[in-house]
């Protein structure tokens, strides 16, 4: 591959994952993109600091793309919040917040670098296995349910010239995760047929797949990443 990669949520978790196994596999320019201060990533990836949920937020991104001077051939939509609540004490503001991010800032970006994609590029939505709904994470779900919508729509719009899938992971380790309280998250371990969490690499590297031209006949999918745990 040569171009550029777009990769959202980038300064952490699977987001800094993905960008750092994309700038890692060839001559690509990787576009890392977080609303955190301070990126930290390594010095192969353009980091963007910016909040994709501003006004002008999408357009420091496409700048960042043109500046390139690399054809745009993958876009990873994975920055993603949580706000949870039973459905009883969600507020306006969480509901909000997490569909803003979620959902709203995957689908702008999306729109504002679309025209941009060379043929034969791909799009990948980090979703999650939440998508088929979790316990007192409504919101969360239904802006990663939305992600899985808005993927098979896309792949179906910018077809036969790009292709868009989602990749739903399960529980992974990473701070999100971490956040679980521990007898809580030794229970979801005890549902997983393979008996442990996921890394943020074994994310990283389906997503690679889906970027490269090995995944060329695949569009409109979602793919669990999850140890099995759909399985029970």
């Amino acid at each position: 591959m040569n171009g550029t990669i777009v990769v959202t949520g980038a300064a952490r978790g699977i987001g800094r994952s993905i960008a750092e196994k994309m700038a890692s596999t060839g001559p690509v320019t990787v576009v890392g993109v977080d609303v955190a201060p301070e990126l930290g990533l390594s010095e192969s990836i353009t980091p963007v600091q910016v909040d994709l949920t501003s006004a002008d937020g999408t357009r420091v991104v496409r700048e960042a793309v043109e500046a390139s001077g690399a054809p745009l051939i993958g876009l990873v939509n994975n920055a993603g919040i949580t706000r949870d609540a039973r459905l009883l004490n969600m507020t306006n503001e969480d509901f909000s917040a997490v569909l803003e991010v979620n959902l709203g800032a995957a689908f702008r970006l999306t729109t504002e670098l679309a025209p941009l994609m060379s043929d034969g590029g791909a799009i990948v939505n980090i979703a999650s296995r939440a998508y088929l709904g979790n316990f007192g994470q409504f919101n969360y779900s239904m802006s990663k349910g939305g992600l899985v919508g808005m993927s098979r729509a896309l792949a179906l719009s910018l077809a036969p010239h790009v292709r868009v899938n989602a990749v739903a992971p399960g529980l992974v380790s990473s701070e999100m995760s971490m956040a679980i309280p521990e007898e809580i998250r030794e229970k979801m371990v005890e549902s997983i047929p393979l008996d442990r969490m996921g890394t943020p690499d074994e994310i990283a590297n389906t997503v690679w797949w889906l970027l490269t031209p090995l995944s060329s006949y695949i569009t409109g999918e979602v793919i669990v990443v999850g140890g099995g745990r759909s399985l029970s």
